[in-house]
């Protein structure tokens, strides 16, 4: 099975190190080096599989994506993958959804169809012919997109004291959610003893009028796709009895003992497995909110890491469970009202966990050898024992191999014991499984990896000399100088994969070292040449300094190292090098900074590298400069004629600083700035005594023995007196059926007169003899809740600073929230229908119905179809608004479409909503005039007709009873001919002047009520014979068309040379006697049987006849057109005829015969 071939090693090759030999109680654990990655390269060892990837026994994978289960083996020869799913043989290559990749195990599921056929429990198998190897089994889950059922919550309505739980119950996954609740955008973070939330749900101990909002909202986070889904908000209003004053509202609940809320009842249980994480809570409900308190097993809770009590002790968290953390917890929780208890019982139980592995084995023939596969759990987990699968007590029995629980011994072992041993160790929480194969082999010992290698080393620093080897048995190694004894003890050591360690090297250990290894089938040996050199030293050392911008600097960075070692320096700012400009430069090894600035202030690094190590030293260079302008003034504690000022001091620049306040009260006219007061460096905040009734503006300069500061930033205006301002635009607008939303103006800056600026608001039902309410804000809105709809109420308002209140605003009327309207409108119905328009009328709705106030009637309308059963119609839904007039309101309709069939209905409408619907009427519009014909086109079909045609008009708007048609051409001002034409007729013709000459068409549908739009279009410019068709060929500048042209020119020139000479002699020669030439009309068929133009004309009596534009008497016309039909002309002499406009003869003969 294995032969080894002597290799050439060449002096300096580095062979790829592919093995290490590990040496564990005298058994080799070790990879066989496969086909490419032998010793050396004509040596190639077989290897049983050994599974190196694989999937999570819990794989969540998106049906959407390929979905791809991780199997990945190696071993000589390369393994051959199968799988089994749910127990049973997966025939991938029938499955049309899924592949395995190539000389790989990894399983690619397409599912395109039914992905959740493929939830199942896989297990991959890599065989070869010297065993087969399993994975673990893998249970496939899909992931489906979490989805949070649309549904409206109730608001919750609670008094204020009592408990109160809101659920959250997030889609289930996979994976669980993460939950957290937020509130006005901010997530609730657990700053009250009062709130809490586990489990998903938000726990509130007691419920204070503060914890009124509109929008609790539970967001649920999926690890799997990081995606994040919020339930739909929560509505909470807090019913409070109140107690009110000018300045302060203060509100009592009712006391109460503690209760639980969870867990609820004296007890519970926990189960928790070993390595999870535990979580102990307890909330209890109550005024004032109970306190939490812990015990373990009766005494008191010690808290050691990583045990973390949180949330007011409301929480034990342990990130890792152990069996020390099993017990009784009692959880007691107490106010001044009572006491309760309650005992959780925890638990801990263990999944199976690795105690020892079992290694490969690689043994000589007739060696023993061993596999342990020891693990613990609660409960203790049960092993067994498998060979390439097959349980141990059904497959083959040999006589050297026994079981005894959790080792399997192998005797005088063969090639019979060759195979992949499975151990599994499992329990009613899990299982754990391990492949290990036993190799047997015989192989003469080799030395991997370089030989003859040169190591310099650094004199005092701990060597390693490395000689990896691999050979079956298992090899002898032994280490010598120079061939010479064995190296052991002292200062050398010989490790178990073959190094060589020699601490403290000297410069004496300097030499070459044999590396020996041998067993009964051969022997091998590797030399190491060892060079030991001086250490590297810095002598000079940088020194930190400090220095004042402008100055010039130098660190020193001198070394002393081996002679034979060169050396290069390198100097850092930090953890960047440092960049060489006309300001810094290198003066051997030393570091020179001229016209220092704070931009070079830094650590500064001086590297000394070498071949064999490296050294380095730092200093730190500070810049002495003008300090840093504060920041960040505040005003605060005004009185009439004091105010403290406090900032934020910036940096000293390595200077102590002292301070200075300049002030500005010039009456809001900035710039003119004066010294106040100068304080200590050490002070960031100073009482300031000024003038009553002034404004003010403040700002800081730090000074320190260089210079002063930039001045800071203004602080803000500051005049020490109440507001004078009233706030403007005072109004209560609802905002919900059943709140007002009271708004104003902000005041100014310039009108605060002091800090802390607040709005007092006022209002009390209009009408009503209840007292005035009030509330104190800093915004610009205030809501009142639980109000009637629509209920009018008296508002003011007034500024509030720290030195008292403003003037009073003058009282205003607001009200509260609209509701939806009740009724409809009744008795809906429609007069003086036209075309275009209808009249609409209604009966009112009563006042107190509307629900608010009343600002119109909307009437929504739409096409439901034609008078014309055939013409489809949009049914677009169309509205209009109509205010309030009189007490018959109506409103006229416009826009509409004749001919067609309308129904409509009619709402009313306060400012928020829209009320029911009345029921629907139908009314039909009566006949109009058409929209102009669709698809106008003109075409050109032969050199003297132009054929002109349309479609139907899109909105017919009645029946179609004919078209009318007119036509110019482009030099006349006024139209030619005026046709009327049948509704059945779509095309008409015109013959042509000549070639030249541009035509402008109108045409328009009529119905019984008139004409319709006009649709006019102007031909295009026909000029040569090429225009009339396409695709026709320009056949003037075809070679042999300019040929034959100039051939019949030739003859017509010969000819009239003859006729000219035979005049001149007074021959006679034959005269073309007179015809009569017939000119016959083209005749076109008429498409859906329509009559031709003479017809027509006859029977026609209308004022447009063609017969009103003809030229002389037996010429009717000179432009001739019609409808695609029969045409009979005159036969007159050729002489009469006018060639002037319609038509000319072209042929060369007509010349000839004038002459003659």
């Amino acid at each position: 099975k294995c032969c080894w071939i002597p290799c050439a090693v060449k002096m300096g090759t580095l062979v790829e190190p592919v093995l290490l030999l590990l040496l564990w109680q005298g058994v080799w654990a070790l990879d066989i080096p496969l086909e490419g990655e032998s010793v050396c390269e004509c040596v190639i060892l077989r290897q049983p599989p050994t599974i190196i990837k694989q999937s999570m026994k819990e794989h969540i994978v998106d049906p959407k994506d390929t979905m791809v289960i991780e199997c990945e083996a190696k071993g000589n020869p390369h393994p051959i993958f199968s799988w089994r799913r749910n127990g049973k043989y997966y025939n991938v290559a029938r499955d049309p959804q899924a592949s395995m990749r190539r000389r790989s195990g990894t399983l690619d599921i397409y599912a395109w169809n039914n992905p959740e056929q493929y939830e199942a429990e896989y297990q991959c198998i890599a065989s070869n012919e010297y065993g087969s190897a399993y994975s673990n089994k893998i249970i496939l889950r899909l992931y489906r997109a979490p989805v949070w059922p649309r549904e409206i919550l109730e608001p919750v309505v609670i008094s204020a004291g009592l408990p109160l739980v809101l659920s959250c119950d997030p889609p289930p996954g996979p994976p669980k959610p993460e939950t957290y609740w937020m509130s006005s955008c901010k997530c609730l973070s657990r700053v009250t003893s009062q709130l809490h939330y586990i489990n998903g749900d938000l726990y509130f101990s007691n419920v204070l009028f503060n914890d009124s909002a509109t929008d609790y909202c539970c967001n649920a986070r999926f690890p799997y796709k990081n995606v994040i889904q919020q339930k739909m908000p929560v509505v909470v209003k807090v019913l409070t009895s109140e107690y009110e004053c000018v300045f302060t509202v203060s509100r009592t609940v009712a006391e109460a003992a503690p209760t639980w809320l969870s867990p609820t009842g004296s007890s519970s249980s926990i189960l928790v497995l070993q390595g999870e994480e535990l979580l102990l809570e307890c909330i209890a409900a109550g005024v004032p909110t109970p306190h939490i308190t812990w015990t373990k097993d009766g005494d008191a809770l010690v808290v050691r890491s990583p045990m973390k009590v949180k949330n007011f002790n409301k929480m034990i968290q342990i990130p890792k469970a152990t069996f020390d953390d099993a017990g009784e917890y009692s959880c007691s929780a107490t106010n001044k009202i009572g006491y309760i208890e309650h005992t959780i019982t925890v638990r801990v139980k263990a999944a199976p966990f690795w105690l020892e592995k079992p290694a490969n084995l690689v043994l000589a023939p007739e060696e023993n050898g061993h596999l342990v596969c020891r693990s613990d759990g609660v409960p203790r987990p049960t092993i067994s024992w498998f060979i390439d699968g097959e349980p141990i007590e059904t497959a083959t029995p040999q006589p050297n191999r026994q079981v005894s629980g959790d080792t399997l011994t192998l005797r005088s072992v063969t090639a019979a014991n060759n195979g992949v041993y499975q151990c599994n160790a499992s329990n009613e929480y899990g299982y754990l499984l391990a492949n290990a194969f036993v190799n047997v082999l015989h192989a003469i010992p080799r030395i991997l990896g370089p030989r003859n290698e040169l190591f310099k080393v650094i004199e005092g620093s701990n060597t390693f000399l490395d000689c990896r080897y691999f050979g079956s048995p298992v090899p002898e190694l032994r280490w010598s100088k120079y061939g010479q004894g064995n190296l052991e003890g002292n200062r050398f050591k010989i490790h178990s994969n073959g190094t060589l360690e020699i601490k403290r090297i000297r410069v004496e250990d300097q030499g070459t070292y044999l590396c020996i290894v041998s067993n009964v089938a051969g022997r091998d040996e590797s030399q190491v040449r060892v060079e030991v050199k001086e250490p590297t030293l810095i002598v000079t050392r940088p020194q930190s300094m400090k220095v004042i911008r402008g100055t010039d600097v130098r660190f020193e960075c001198s070394v002393k190292a081996d002679v034979t070692t060169p050396v290069t320096t390198t100097w850092m700012k930090g953890k960047k090098p440092v960049t060489l400009s006309w300001r810094i430069s290198l003066d051997e090894s030393n570091l020179v900074i001229s016209n220092v600035n704070r931009g070079d202030e830094g650590n500064y690094t001086c590297v000394i590298k070498s071949e064999l190590d490296q050294k380095s030293a730092s200093a730190r260079l500070m810049v002495m400069d003008r300090p840093e302008p504060p920041t960040n003034l505040e005003l605060s504690d005004p009185y009439e004629r004091s105010v403290r000022l406090s900032w934020v001091p910036g940096d000293s620049n390595h200077n102590p600083i002292t301070g200075k306040i300049q002030y500005d009260d010039d009456d809001w006219l900035p710039g003119k700035w004066r010294n106040l007061s100068l304080y200590p460096g050490n002070l960031n905040s100073v009482i300031l005594h000024l003038t009553p009734f002034t404004y003010y503006e403040f700002r800081v300069i730090a000074i320190n023995e260089i210079g002063m500061s930039r001045p800071s930033r203004p602080s803000k205006r500051f005049q020490s007196s109440a507001p004078d301002i009233i706030p403007k635009n005072l109004k209560g607008v609802g905002t919900w059926r059943n709140n007002m939303e009271i708004s104003w103006e902000p005041l100014t800056y310039r009108e605060w007169n002091g800090p802390h600026l607040k709005y007092l608001v006022w209002w009390k039902r209009k009408d009503s003899r209840e007292d005035w309410r009030n509330a104190t804000t800093k915004w610009l809105k205030y809501y009142i809740y639980d109000a009637d709809t629509f209920t009018p109420y008296e508002l003011k308002v007034q500024a509030v600073n720290d030195f008292g209140l403003g003037p009073e605003s003058p009282v205003v009327i607001g009200y509260s929230g609209e509701d939806r309207p009740l009724t409809a409108p009744l008795n809906l119905r429609v007069s003086d229908i036209e075309s275009t328009q209808v009249t609409v009328h209604w009966d009112p709705v009563t006042r107190n119905t509307i629900m608010g106030e009343l600002k119109e009637y909307k009437v929504y309308y739409w096409r439901d179809s034609s008078q014309l059963r055939w013409l489809w119609v949009n049914r677009a839904m169309k509205s209009k608004a109509f205010p309030e007039n009189d007490l018959e309101p109506s409103g006229v309709l416009t826009g509409l479409i004749p001919y067609s069939n309308y129904k409509m209905y009619i709402v009313v409408a306060n400012n928020r909503y829209e009320g029911p619907a009345s029921n629907n009427i139908h009314f039909s519009t009566p006949e109009g005039v058409p929209s102009a014909p669709g698809s106008f086109r003109i075409q050109q079909r032969h050199l003297d007709s132009i054929y002109v045609g349309w479609d139907m008009p899109p909105e017919p708007n009645g029946i179609i009873t004919g078209y009318s048609l007119k036509y110019q051409t482009g030099t006349l001002a006024q139209y030619l001919k005026h046709s009327q034409i049948p509704w059945e007729i779509l095309l008409f013709s015109v013959r042509r002047y000549d070639r030249y000459t541009r035509y402008r068409f109108s045409v328009a549908a009529r119905t019984r009520i008139g004409i319709g739009e006009w649709h006019t279009e102007e031909s295009p410019h026909y000029t040569t014979e090429s225009n009339f068709l396409l695709d026709q060929v320009d056949i003037s500048t075809q070679g042999w068309f300019i040929g034959i042209m100039c051939a019949v020119a030739l003859i017509v020139l010969i000819l009239l040379i003859v006729c000219f000479i035979k005049r001149s002699r007074g021959g006679k020669y034959p005269v073309r006697e007179k015809k009569d030439i017939s000119l016959e009309p083209q005749t076109v068929g008429l498409q859906r049987g329509q009559p031709s133009m003479e017809a027509m004309m006859k029977r026609s009596d209308s004022d447009d006849s063609l017969v009103d534009y003809g030229e002389g008497g037996e010429i009717q016309f000179n432009e001739d057109g019609s409808f695609i039909g029969q045409y009979t002309g005159t036969r007159r002499d050729v002489r009469e005829l006018d060639f002037g406009g319609g038509l000319e003869l072209h042929s060369p003969m007509n010349t000839i015969y004038s002459l003659a």
